[in-house]
């Protein structure tokens, strides 16, 4: 498979991109990659993909009830299959919730 970096560098337009555009071009990416022809993900494949990605941001939720309520929904998918908009939702969500979330507004950044 072609590293992210590799398929970023690809695209054109994010040649010049923001910061936050070429992250969110690298979810995109990240979700591409492991999503089935169809661009969607099975719930096994979305919690292994947050597992594996998104570490930093569930790490330390796994025991919280929000974390459990939205891995609940998760798994009460009724089409067994994630698209990118429930993804990215389901990113969003996370971020909102996460220990790291609170850290990165902590941090002092100086110019």
């Amino acid at each position: 498979s072609v590293p992210i970096a590799k398929q970023l560098a690809s695209i054109k337009a994010l040649g010049k991109g923001s910061d936050l555009e070429k992250a969110f071009a690298t979810a995109a990416l990240v979700y591409n990659n492991s999503a089935d022809p169809e661009g969607k993900l099975s719930k096994a494949e979305t919690k292994n993909l947050l597992q594996t990605q998104f570490g930093g941001f569930i790490r330390g939720q796994e025991n919280k009830p929000k974390y459990q309520e939205i891995i609940s929904a998760l798994d009460e998918e009724l089409e067994n299959k994630i698209d990118f908009e429930d993804f990215m939702i389901l990113l969003v969500s996370l971020t909102l919730m996460s220990d790291l979330l609170q850290e990165i507004k902590n941090m002092k950044t100086t110019k």
